[in-house]
């Protein structure tokens, strides 16, 4: 996730920063910069190389990645955090670049977090594609009329991208619900309908 400060009082929730966010920022540094060589760039290098490992470890298990982020990120990131805290030192607080180094230092424990599991991402890129057509949609939608529609419509959003995420067609697997469900006892394991077991992979 980004740095929303709620994210840290949600129980049971540890949040990963998303690298993607911090990139951005010294991305628009680099637009605000007079000349295309400074601070900006060389932060971008050293994050071009973070993302040069992940295409790596891609095809990798996620034990395996975890130990290639290690062994090859984790130097990476020491040499990063040095520069940005010498950095931190030099630049205008509120200037393009001196917004991008603080809120990288600030999430900087955040952002470390990817090390520790192969299952992790060094971003939240796949989630954010995945929810774009809702938060461009929603500005053209009807609201919700009460708090049981708006809490339907999420169960929906989620289930049909839960579906995308595991290549399968939402029609079908709803069909597949629709026909299983009311063959089912009231408490009975429903696990062999979620998406991931249902049979249905294109």
């Amino acid at each position: 996730c980004d740095g929303y400060s709620v994210y840290e009082n949600i129980d049971n929730i540890i949040p990963v920063g998303c690298w993607a966010h911090a990139r951005r920022k010294f991305h628009d540094a680099l637009t605000a910069q007079p000349k295309k060589t400074g601070k900006a760039t060389v932060a971008l290098n050293y994050i071009q190389s973070l993302y040069a490992i992940e295409k790596k470890a891609k095809s990798l298990t996620p034990e395996e990645r975890q130990h290639l982020r290690v062994k090859k990120a984790e130097p990476v990131l020491q040499q990063l955090h040095e520069w940005l805290s010498k950095s931190a030192k030099t630049v205008t607080p509120k200037s393009k670049i001196g917004v991008a180094i603080s809120y990288t230092l600030n999430q900087w424990e955040k952002l470390r977090r990817y090390l520790y599991s192969g299952e992790l991402g060094i971003d939240n890129n796949v989630t954010e594609r995945d929810i774009r057509p809702f938060t461009t949609g929603r500005k053209n939608w009807m609201f919700s009329q009460s708090v049981d529609g708006a809490d339907a419509s999420a169960v929906l959003y989620s289930i049909v991208m839960t579906c995308r995420a595991n290549d399968i067609n939402p029609y079908l697997y709803f069909q597949k619900l629709f026909t299983e469900l009311p063959q089912r006892d009231e408490f009975a394991d429903l696990s062999d309908l979620l998406p991931w077991n249902a049979g249905l992979e294109a």
